[in-house]
């Protein structure tokens, strides 16, 4: 049954809440005429009074509307990803107030790059931040000194680019700071020590250094911040910082092996190189943390610097989370040791499944009272990891996914404001005239920070208000994660019964226990024994539920996804364990090739309509075991023929 929390929050699978939109929008787009109208209402209008009647007002009127309609009717063609028929990639119904927020502010056109040209939206984005730092426990307080700071991104890829940027920035700091040796302010003994401090004494560092600056007059102060200046990283470039310092080398990334490709694509394009990255061996599809030691303490003896250590709160292929607990336990003993590095935590995907950890007042909820509403949800390793997100340096989040934003939403949290003046462009430490003493008028001006340049304050504005009418606690938000994972409850239960019902054509399992409301299946026909024939099989049942370009989009009953396996990235126990289940006794040796799954978003939060007598997942099932059927069949049919033309031959 659906909670009623829900009626009022999406335009609805069948726009049951398009009067509700078009008000809005009508009202708000009234208001903003009003608000031209008024700025200089002395001032004559520019365009006049009988221009619609002209000749060319209709003809560019008939063009315009031509257009739109031929849009329109092409976007027919779309993934209906609002219904909840479409279980495929990571996006659902766009939640109502995101919606009429970005219509809102849209005629508005403000670019949030500067609060120059965005007075209103980038304050809106600063407070986001805020938001985001309370939902994951970092400091919220614009007050403190170590107030978390955050900003939109286009997606997760930049905001992952921005954590590898801003690592990077404070590892090589000290070195800078050291070789600069400003006279009476006390720098690491060493460059190994100061490449390798942990993220606090780097923070330490750099409020020692805005203590000394502050002290110093005016001129000398521009000379200091300017000899520091050209000994960073950021001016020198990679070649030249480390030539200069031999005793350090670039640093390796350490991430899962089901770490997203945007990794892949930010070290390439920091010049750290694809290679420096180095997965992790797996558990469950999760960082195996015994392995993760052991991988930091091999580095260490090969004095092989670490620049981040990677885990993902719900990987894109199997919405799995990594023990972050681990992580952060693992950067604290290794700091003690003089081995220092930032833990990042991925939360594109699971990052707003936090809501249902959080309570009003921010504080964690507890395993039990968890467990006692949500059923199977949180196991006790999941809600260990999403406690110690506070522990974390920084974080990424897709309000674009989970927050039912509009694609264009992505966001980079970092857990200490003070770090992230080594981002700025325009100084190498923001201390040439007096440092802005109110956190809003100090990032006031996000472009000097961020990767990017102009950006929509329409963005700002949709996931602002969609914070505001629903708060990132459980009792708010949290309401809507929560009905979809007791969709992915249902749906791990009816996968159960689908296996039993369909083992007389086909193995299927879940290869391991989904940790979120993200779920994968793996299937292979009866008779086939190789990987190859798993693959084919899938990849023609995922035929009937991907999109037909050339056909309306009714002829699909559902729309899934799939996604690969790497069983070389798994561990030895995991991998066969699937292997047998799904019998592939071929494969058990060892193979290299990677096996095709199902995969299931449940985000859809109408996926339990059982009230108007619509079980979709029911129905998904029997749509599922009759493609099954209808498939096993004709494998079976083939592999019979191709048998009796060899024995001909060989006759």
């Amino acid at each position: 049954m659906s909670d009623p929390i829900l009626y009022p929050c999406f335009l609805g699978p069948y726009g049951e809440n398009d009067g509700l939109l078009e008000k809005l929008v009508v009202e708000f787009l009234r208001d903003h005429v009003y608000w031209r109208r008024n700025f200089h209402p002395e001032d004559p209008p520019a365009i006049p009074t009988d221009a619609a009647s002209s000749p060319e007002y209709r003809e560019f009127e008939s063009r315009l509307r031509r257009e739109l309609h031929a849009l329109s009717a092409a976007l027919k063609r779309s993934v209906p990803s609002h219904n909840p028929r479409y279980i495929g990639h990571m996006v659902s119904d766009l939640l109502l107030p995101a919606l009429a927020a970005q219509f809102l502010v849209l005629p508005y056109n403000p670019n949030n790059i500067s609060g120059d040209t965005a007075p209103v939206t980038v304050d809106l984005e600063i407070k986001i931040g805020l938001q985001l730092a309370r939902l994951f426990g970092y400091p919220d307080d614009p007050g403190r000194p170590d107030c978390a700071f955050g900003h939109l991104t286009s997606g997760g890829t930049l905001a992952n680019l921005q954590a590898l940027r801003l690592a990077l920035a404070m590892k090589a700091f000290p070195v800078a700071l050291r070789a600069a040796a400003p006279t009476g302010l006390a720098t690491p003994k060493d460059d190994w020590t100061a490449f390798n401090l942990p993220p606090a004494a780097i923070v330490a560092l750099l409020d020692a250094w805005e203590t000394y600056l502050t002290k110093l007059p005016p001129a000398e102060r521009r000379s200091c911040v300017e000899a520091v200046a050209c000994q960073r990283i950021e001016t020198l470039g990679h070649a030249d910082f480390f030539y200069r310092h031999p005793e350090i080398h670039l640093p390796i990334v350490i991430a899962p092996a089901s770490a997203h490709y945007s990794w892949r694509k930010g070290m390439q394009l920091l010049g750290l190189g694809a290679g420096r990255l180095v997965p992790v061996p797996q558990r469950d599809a999760r960082i195996d943390a015994d392995a993760l030691d052991a991988l930091l303490a091999d580095a260490e003896a090969k004095r092989r610097p670490v620049l981040l250590c990677v885990g993902m709160l719900g990987t894109t292929e199997y919405g799995a989370i990594d023990p972050i607990d681990r992580l952060v336990e693992a950067r604290d003993r290794c700091a003690a040791t003089g081995f220092g590095f930032a833990v990042h935590v991925d939360a594109a995907w699971g990052g707003y499944l936090a809501t249902l950890f959080r309570r009003p007042d921010g504080s964690l909820r507890g395993l039990a009272e968890m467990r006692a509403e949500y059923g199977r949800f949180p196991s006790p390793a999941t809600h260990a990891a999403v406690a110690a997100l506070s522990r974390t340096d920084s974080a990424t989040i897709d309000p674009h996914k989970q927050g039912y934003a509009p694609y264009g939403a992505g966001a980079f949290v970092c857990r200490d404001q003070r770090a992230a003046a080594l981002l700025a462009i325009d100084a190498s430490y923001v201390f040439t005239q007096e440092p802005e003493a109110d956190y809003f008028a100090r990032f006031r001006q996000p472009g000097r920070y961020i990767i990017e340049g102009s950006r929509p304050g329409a963005m700002a504005a949709s996931v602002y208000v969609t914070h505001r009418v629903l708060p990132l606690d459980h009792e708010h938000f949290g309401r809507l994660p929560a009905q979809t994972l007791r969709a992915a409850d249902d749906f791990v239960e009816r996968a159960r019964h689908f296996a039993s019902a369909c083992a007389d054509q086909v193995r299927a399992c879940l290869p391991f226990a989904p940790d979120s409301n993200l779920v994968c299946l793996a299937l292979n026909p009866l008779d086939n024994t190789t990987i190859g024939g798993a693959n084919a099989f899938v990849d023609k049942l995922y035929e009937s539920m991907s999109i037909d370009p050339a056909g309306p989009v009714q002829t699909r009953e559902f729309f899934g996804s799939t996604t690969t396996m790497r069983l070389d990235a798994l561990d030895r126990d995991t991998a066969h364990a699937l292997l047998e289940c799904l019998h592939l006794p071929a494969a058990l040796a060892g193979s290299s090739e990677p096996l095709r799954i199902l995969r299931h978003t449940l985000m859809n939060p109408f996926l339990l309509d059982t009230e108007n007598g619509i079980d979709y997942i029911g129905r998904y099932f029997e749509f599922l075991e009759k493609r099954v059927r209808v498939l096993a069949n004709a494998s079976v049919g083939l592999v019979r023929a191709r048998g009796a033309a060899l024995s001909g031959r060989d006759l």
